[in-house]
C-alpha cells in the first residue's frame, strides 16, 4: 500500500492554499508522505506548523520547519491527518499512533480538515479495527471495570519499546476496545465519554471536509463531505 499512501499524501500537499499560513499535521505513515511532499514541493517556506505528536514534530524539525505548540494557537488554517477506518459518511476510527486526543483538538480548531488514507481504510461500517481511548492513569482500573460491565472487550495497549502500558504524549494510558460493528458511532462515543477518567475516544464523527483516498494504481480520489463538528 506504499504507492497508495504516497499518492494520498502528495495529493493533499497539492491542496495547500497560498493563504494557509498555519498548518496542523497529524501522525502516521500516510501523513509522513504528506510531510515529504511539503519539502519536495517547496511548501515549507513562510508557513508555521502545529504537530499532533512528538514523532511528527521531530519529522518537521528535521526539515527546519517553524513549529508552534498546540497550547499557543486557537486555530489552524488547514489540518492534514490519516485514519485507520473511514465509513461512507466520513466517520472515522483513529488512534493507532496513540495521538488521537491532540489530533481531535487540531481537527476541532482547524478551518479546513483534509484526511488522507489508502483505499484499504474504507469500510462499510466502523469497528473492524480496535477503537482506542485515552484514560487518565489513576482512572485505569475503574475505567476497565466500567468498559467490561458494558460488555466491551477492553485491554491496555502494551508499549512496543518498553515493558508496560502505551503512554500518550499527554501522559494518558491507551486502552483498546474490540467493539465489533459500530451501528451507532455517536451513541457509543457518548457512552464512553460519560465514564469519569476517559479523556477522549478515537471516534472522529463529522470532522471531515475532504477525504483523499490513495489507490493501488497510484492515483488519488478526493471525496467531499459536509463537516458537522469544530470551530467552523
Amino acid at each position: 500500500m506504499e504507492k497508495a499512501k504516497r499518492a494520498a499524501g502528495y495529493r493533499a500537499a497539492d491542496m495547500i492554499l497560498d493563504e494557509d499560513r498555519i498548518i496542523g499535521v497529524g501522525t502516521g505513515s500516510t501523513v509522513a508522505f504528506f510531510i515529504e511532499a511539503l519539502r519536495e514541493k517547496n511548501l515549507m517556506h513562510g508557513r508555521m506548523f502545529v504537530a499532533s505528536s512528538l514523532d511528527t514534530a521531530l519529522k518537521l524539525r528535521e526539515m527546519e520547519a517553524r513549529l508552534l505548540d498546540l497550547s499557543t494557537v486557537d486555530h489552524v488554517d488547514v489540518y492534514i491527518d490519516g485514519a485507520d477506518e473511514v465509513d461512507a459518511e466520513g466517520n472515522m476510527i483513529k488512534g493507532r499512533g496513540g495521538a488521537h486526543v491532540r489530533e481531535k483538538m487540531l481537527a476541532y480548531i482547524s478551518r479546513r480538515n483534509i484526511f488522507v488514507v489508502d483505499e484499504s481504510k474504507l469500510v462499510g461500517k466502523l469497528g473492524g479495527k480496535p477503537l482506542p481511548i485515552e484514560v487518565l492513569p489513576n482512572a485505569v482500573s475503574h475505567v476497565l471495570k466500567a468498559l467490561r460491565s458494558m460488555g466491551l472487550n477492553a485491554s491496555i495497549r502494551s508499549s512496543r519499546c518498553k515493558d508496560g502500558p502505551c503512554i500518550s504524549d499527554n501522559g494518558g494510558v491507551i486502552i483498546d476496545l474490540q467493539v465489533g460493528v459500530i451501528e451507532d458511532p455517536e451513541g457509543l462515543e457518548a457512552r464512553l465519554l460519560r465514564i469519569p477518567g476517559v479523556v477522549d475516544t478515537g471516534l472522529f464523527i463529522g470532522y471531515v471536509d475532504r477525504l483523499v483516498v490513495g489507490m493501488r494504481s497510484g492515483e488519488a480520489v478526493v471525496k467531499e463531505f459536509k463537516r458537522r463538528r469544530g470551530l467552523l
